[in-house]
């Protein structure tokens, strides 16, 4: 008789007790989504860290049954964005603030709430809602994203039939230091349409979010956000992106602070001639207590002459922990596909450390794919030169930082966008002198 392994009880027990804290809501036209969610959650078990994909991250924080408490962060910062022309709406611990919103209907695109919209049973988020979610599920098992299909009741709808004609900010406010927060959005991009969404702020102690993008035919999707800057914050997300012919997918986000991230992206090209860019910048001080950043990338291509970059920087320092796990699929009949994935690390001192796993699976033999990953301390001879003209030690240490991350910088289309991160990569810079 096989003995169970120690694992096999964690999961067991993890699961359970997760699961019994929840109730499946009511849906409308979600309905049939989150029953088949929880079926599937149920049979994979919540992830331990003995999962392949969890070696290098510990999920008990994100599958606890209540969340860690956090300590809300009280800052006088400008807000990220603040300058640019943007339709706002604001969600503070997971409850939408109609007052500190703006009329959605100024982005001259349709949205509406899962609220409001998942009382009806029929809206077009319903041929979404779970789909994307449900497809990245193979090959590898995702149950936190399962639970989020299941059990979030709210998030925003998006419809896109044209060019937006505002970029749409969502704004995440942190208020209860217990908050356990999921927030589940659709966006649908249709032929030939543009829109540019941007995120900002801590959300929640704990969240759990998940963002399925459809980019149809010809469209064009840009993203960029900033996780906030509470420390003792929790959060695991998933964007899950289906990307078709000539479309274009683009996403970008800032992470500074936290005790715990975990960035999930799952992107499928099916369409010729598509593209899907993902980046991310991580900057992380365990000075406050502990930091772990996690960046875990599954691309797949599965149409001809298409294009995929991944390209993730951390910049780490007083034993912070950042982790990197990007994989690269082409499958038999992608021919002429164009991938690339660097992944590279900063270690500001000796007791900082980054892990990576990056993978490419080819069953075309007609592309261009490469990957490379790299840990490394301060230039030091480019210091000495910084500092050779007058610079002082952390003011030129700051200097090298932000060329370091300017390669995943520069995927920000938008010079404006780009500028306001820089903006606040500098400031948080400034902060943490010395």
């Amino acid at each position: 008789m096989a003995v169970p392994h120690k694992s096999d009880a964690t999961r067991n027990k993890a699961t359970q007790d997760r699961l019994g804290a929840i109730d499946l809501p009511e849906g409308g036209f979600s309905g049939a989504a989150r029953v088949s969610a929880m079926k599937r959650l149920a049979e994979m078990g919540m992830p331990v860290r003995r999962d392949e994909y969890w070696r290098y991250t510990d999920p008990a924080d994100l599958v606890r049954a209540e969340a860690p408490e956090a300590v809300v962060f009280h800052g006088t910062d400008p807000q990220l964005f603040g300058q640019v022309d943007r339709v706002t709406l604001v969600f503070t611990d997971g409850a939408f603030d109609p007052d500190a919103s703006d009329d959605p209907s100024l982005a001259g695109v349709e949205i509406s709430r899962l609220a409001v919209a998942d009382k009806a049973d029929i809206h077009w988020a319903r041929d979404l809602y779970g789909v994307l979610e449900t497809r990245g599920q193979t090959p590898i098992n995702r149950p936190l994203a399962a639970l989020n299909t299941a059990v979030a009741t709210d998030g925003v709808l998006i419809r896109v039939t044209g060019r937006a004609a505002r970029p749409v900010h969502l704004i995440y406010n942190h208020q209860s230091p217990t908050s356990d927060v999921m927030l589940h959005h659709c966006i649908k991009v249709e032929p030939g349409a543009e829109l540019t969404l941007l995120e900002t702020g801590p959300a929640a102690a704990r969240l759990n979010m998940v963002t399925e993008v459809d980019v149809l035919e010809g469209g064009r999707f840009h993203h960029v956000r900033a996780q906030g800057r509470d420390h003792s914050r929790r959060a695991v997300t998933h964007i899950f992106a289906r990307v078709a012919k000539a479309a274009q997918f683009k996403s970008f986000t800032l992470t500074v602070n936290g005790v715990l991230t975990r960035n999930e992206a799952v992107i499928e090209i099916i369409g010729d001639d598509a593209v899907a860019h993902i980046a991310g910048a991580a900057l992380g001080d365990g000075v406050d207590g502990v930091f772990h950043h996690d960046d875990t990338v599954f691309i797949t291509h599965d149409a001809v002459g298409c294009e995929s970059r991944q390209v993730f920087k951390k910049v780490l320092k007083n034993g912070a922990t950042g982790v990197f796990q990007g994989k690269i699929l082409v499958k038999k009949d992608a021919q002429k596909t164009d991938g690339y994935q660097i992944s590279q690390a900063l270690l500001l001192d000796d007791d900082s450390q980054f892990l990576a796993k990056p993978e490419l699976e080819i069953y075309a033999d007609d592309v261009k794919c490469s990957h490379g990953s790299t840990t490394g301390a301060i230039d030091e001879t480019a210091l000495f030169y910084l500092r050779s003209r007058g610079i002082e030690r952390e003011d030129a240490t700051a200097l090298l930082v932000l060329s370091f991350l300017a390669d995943a910088i520069e995927e920000i289309d938008d010079e404006a966008l780009a500028a306001d991160v820089v903006a606040r990569l500098e400031a948080w810079l400034a902060r943490r002198k010395g």
